[in-house]
């Protein structure tokens, strides 16, 4: 498998899309939390989205159906993003949102295997 890095000229903004699914996936989250997974999704992946990070990375599998990307944050790292890149629409695509417990990770409340 071949992974190909493709920047955006500077200054270039994608939109940020989210899947239907992902209203239930927060939903499962804690309401505390929610101000601060909407902003850390705006500001880390509007612009250079696939610029990998520290806390963001390419999948080696997917976890999710589709998903290119994972973004970490919050307290411990316990929140994550998984996405994809639309090149041609310049938007990301949000996918799942899920919160890692331990060694789980749970997608609106339900364990997926990693």
């Amino acid at each position: 498998m071949t992974i190909i890095m493709v920047t955006v000229p500077q200054g270039k903004l994608f939109q940020i899309v989210y899947a239907p699914v992902v209203k239930q996936n927060v939903k499962a989250i804690d309401r505390k939390h929610h101000a601060l997974i909407k902003e850390t999704i705006e500001t880390q992946l509007e612009a250079e989205p696939d610029v990998e990070t520290r806390n963001r990375k390419p999948l080696r599998r997917p976890v999710t159906v589709g998903a290119k990307w994972e973004i970490r944050f919050g307290p411990h790292n316990r929140f994550r993003v998984f996405y994809r890149v639309n090149y041609d629409d310049e938007q990301v695509e949000i996918l799942a949102i899920g919160e890692k417990e331990g060694s789980r990770l749970l997608i609106g409340g339900e364990e997926v295997e990693l």
